[in-house]
C-alpha cells in the first residue's frame, strides 16, 4: 500500500489551489449527482484523490492519522467567511466522561486534519472551486488551543454534573457539543468547530496568501 504522508498530501493537493473541482469529478469516476440524487460529499472525495489517497490509504509512516476536511466559504461584503461549521469528532459519553482534553479523541482529530477551503455556490450545487489549504500544528501550550481546552473542560464538566441531554450547541466559545443526525430528536452528538474558529485556522495556517 503506497503511504502518502500529511506533508505529501499537502504539496500535491497545492497544485490544485484555484481549480473547479468539479472538473476532476469525472476522471476520478465520481459522482456528483445521479437519478435525480446529490452526492453530498463529492467535493472531499475528489480532493482526497487529488491528495493522492485511495482506498483511505491515509496513514503516516509514525503510526498517526489524518484526515481532510472540506468547508464552504463564501464572499461577504468582499471577504471570504466560512459558511458552517466543520464536525470534529463523534462523541461517546463514556469517553468524555473520564478522559482529559489532551488524551480526547477531540485532541487527536483536531490536530490532525488537513483543512481545504471550497467555494460555496449554493445547494446542491456541481460547481466548487478549491480556494486554499490550511496546514496548521496545533501546539499543547498555544493560546488558542488552552481556550479551546476550556471549551472541552466546560463540556465535560456540565456531563458530569447534569448529564448527556444538558449538551447544548449554545456552550463553548471555540468548539460545541451539538446534535448530529437526522431529525432534531437526535440523542447523537459531535464535536464542532465553530465558524469563528475555521475562519482563525484558515487565516493562520492558509498556505497561499494571495
Amino acid at each position: 500500500m503506497k503511504i502518502i504522508t500529511r506533508t505529501v498530501a499537502i504539496n500535491n493537493l497545492s497544485k490544485y489551489i484555484g481549480k473547479e473541482l468539479s472538473s476532476f469529478a469525472e476522471q476520478y469516476g465520481i459522482t456528483i449527482t445521479k437519478n435525480g440524487k446529490y452526492n453530498k460529499g463529492w467535493k472531499g472525495q475528489v480532493l482526497e484523490r487529488l491528495a493522492g489517497l485511495d482506498n483511505n490509504n491515509s496513514k503516516a509512516p509514525n503510526g498517526l492519522s489524518y484526515e481532510l476536511k472540506s468547508v464552504a466559504f463564501y464572499y461577504k461584503k468582499e471577504e471570504l467567511v466560512p459558511k458552517e461549521t466543520m464536525a470534529i469528532a463523534m462523541i461517546n459519553p463514556e469517553e468524555l466522561l473520564k478522559t482529559e482534553f489532551f488524551s480526547s479523541h477531540c485532541w487527536t482529530k483536531l490536530k490532525s486534519i488537513v483543512f481545504c477551503a471550497v467555494m460555496w455556490n449554493g445547494k446542491n450545487s456541481t460547481k466548487a472551486k478549491f480556494l486554499n489549504i490550511a496546514n496548521f500544528d496545533f501546539a499543547q501550550d498555544d493560546e488558542l488551543i488552552q481556550e479551546i481546552k476550556h471549551d472541552y473542560d466546560y463540556i465535560r464538566n456540565k456531563l458530569i454534573k447534569h448529564g448527556w441531554s444538558s449538551l447544548t450547541g449554545k456552550d463553548g466559545k471555540w468548539i460545541q457539543a451539538r446534535t448530529k443526525g437526522v431529525g432534531h430528536g437526535s440523542n447523537t452528538r459531535a464535536f464542532y468547530a465553530r465558524k469563528q474558529l475555521v475562519n482563525k485556522i484558515f487565516e493562520l495556517g492558509k498556505i497561499n496568501n494571495k
